[in-house]
């Protein structure tokens, strides 16, 4: 019997294998460089957050990190856009990786 849990199962307290945390905030890394490509939906914190993001104040966070420290955001992002797909990926990442 493998000691690896099943996709479906995984349980980030057990192992983060299998679970692709880097790869998943990565793609909603790009969700939301596709929002602030639209003019309107940019702003003083995302100009933050993607200098931030490029190490621009400090060092380099990883996507992961940046994300979990400003999921309420993120979040507000996609709800006020009404980014129903993205909001789905960001549940599932809070609920596996964060």
């Amino acid at each position: 019997m493998s000691d690896v849990p099943a996709p479906d199962a995984t349980d980030r307290y057990v192992s983060f294998l299998g679970i692709d945390c880097d790869g998943k905030a990565r793609r909603m890394m790009e969700r939301i460089d596709l929002h602030l490509a639209i003019a309107e939906r940019n702003n003083l914190f995302w100009q933050y957050f993607s200098k931030k993001r490029a190490g621009g104040s400090g060092p380099k966070p990883d996507d992961l990190f940046l994300l979990h420290s400003h999921i309420n955001q993120v979040r507000e992002l996609f709800e006020t856009w009404e980014d129903e797909e993205s909001l789905r990926m960001l549940d599932h990442l809070e609920e596996k990786c964060c």
